[in-house]
């Protein structure tokens, strides 16, 4: 086969995906929205130390406060999406983003703790919105190209968003960079209210709302996907301090933003080649890879650039694991709670990170940095195999169902 010709069966799938009408200009949106939201972490972190001569744990419980109410909200916000559509969802969040970050630089930290709760709690819902709507615009056979490309998209804002908040930081202030942050989510909620994408597709049913049962849909299958999810990430949150670690312990600290860029470099490589393979992968599989492909990645910390190879394998399923699990999500979810499923697949995401980063900085305070590596990378594989049989179960049901062959009527015909 020539090289055009591998290229050509490479990019197909995504050819035929970004053909969709609303895709193209839908994931654009997503990409730029989703850099002042990746940015609020760290520019939270540098407002506190520096404007308000608190520690860094002070401002880990800001940034603990928005995550716990993020986790709390974004179902909450998915159900409104459900039941009163994107719009009036956008309002109400985009109005709480703009109050926040206009009275933020200004609070005393007793007020800011609490504000970044609320705040938390009615964050603009980009991640799953975006997700939600690509189930609406995608059909069932080309989703996994168009979650490739989210998920892809969701690696370039956060190399880019956090980088650019220090540079701001760097170059104003903390406090200013606080007000350019809430603008530009303020502005992302506004151009995702002017696009308008769908969250129901157009074979989908239309009006009145069906009420459907958490019973109905919260199957143990979802639960596990869920679950997944959450041990995907815990592993990648337990990594990112780890890096961080080892890098210092021996004297390297220097290199930490290459180390970084390399695992997100070969993030985006394998979600790439994720979305170009006909079959598909199951979001236990890739999250089990994962997690024991990054056990071993403390063993290269003498040098970055062993460090830098060793993280290729597991960083090379970070974006395939992400987009398995949204796809996932949104084939086990009926339209009508779609929106519902989708935050609460956010949820998942960020209570991994969460519970991922400190349970690693603990470890590696106990013991030494590599043990992060060991201890996040078994916990997640732990739960995979927690979660094992529910997926064996699946499929045994489905070969139960499954008609067996016609058999040819060999039977000779008298005449």
């Amino acid at each position: 086969m020539s090289p055009e010709v591998r290229t050509n069966v490479n990019i197909k799938p995504y050819r035929t995906a970004l053909a969709l009408p609303g895709l193209r200009s839908l994931l654009l949106v997503a990409v730029l929205a989703r850099i002042p939201l990746t940015a609020t972490g760290v520019t939270l972190t540098f407002h506190v130390v520096l404007d308000l001569d608190g520690s860094y744990g002070a401002a880990g419980l800001v940034g603990a406060a928005i995550t716990v109410g993020a986790a709390i909200g974004g179902p909450l916000l998915g159900r409104l999406v459900d039941r009163r559509g994107l719009r009036p969802v956008l309002v109400l969040t985009g109005i709480a983003e703009a109050v926040f970050w206009t009275t933020a630089p200004s609070l005393a930290y007793p007020l800011l703790l609490p504000a970044a709760f609320v705040a938390g709690s009615l964050a603009l819902p980009i991640f799953s919105v975006v997700r939600q709507s690509i189930a609406a615009l995608v059909p069932e056979d080309q989703r996994r190209p168009a979650y490739a490309l989210d998920s892809m998209s969701v690696e370039l804002s956060f190399m880019i968003g956090p980088a650019l908040a220090v540079a701001l930081v760097t170059a104003i202030s903390a406090q200013t960079t606080m007000y350019l942050v809430g603008g530009g989510i303020v502005a992302a909620g506004t151009a995702l209210w002017f696009l308008n994408p769908p969250i129901r597709g157009a074979a989908e049913p239309v009006g009145p709302r069906r009420q459907v049962p958490r019973r109905e849909w919260l199957t143990p299958r979802l639960l596990a996907v869920l679950a997944v999810s959450t041990a995907a990430t815990l592993v990648l949150g337990g990594t990112d301090v780890a890096v961080v670690a080892v890098l210092r312990a021996s004297g390297e600290v220097g290199w930490t933003g290459v180390v970084l860029a390399c695992w997100a470099i070969a993030s985006l490589v394998g979600g790439f080649a994720y979305g170009a393979v006909h079959r598909s992968l199951s979001p236990l599989a890739l999250t089990a890879a994962l997690a024991l492909c990054t056990i071993p990645v403390g063993l290269g910390g003498a040098h970055w650039w062993l460090i830098s190879l060793a993280l290729i394998p597991a960083g090379a399923l970070c974006a395939p694991t992400i987009a398995a699990s949204a796809d996932a999500v949104s084939r086990l979810a009926p339209p009508e709670v779609r929106g519902e499923a989708m935050g609460l697949h956010g949820s998942a995401v960020t209570v991994g990170i969460a519970v991922g980063a400190p349970l690693a900085g603990a470890v590696i305070d106990a013991s030494a940095p590599l043990w992060g590596f060991v201890v996040t990378g078994a916990l997640g594989a732990l739960v995979t195999l927690a979660v094992l049989p529910i997926e064996l179960r699946r499929r045994r049901n489905a070969d139960a169902v499954t008609p067996p062959p016609v058999e040819a009527d060999l039977t000779p015909v008298s005449h």
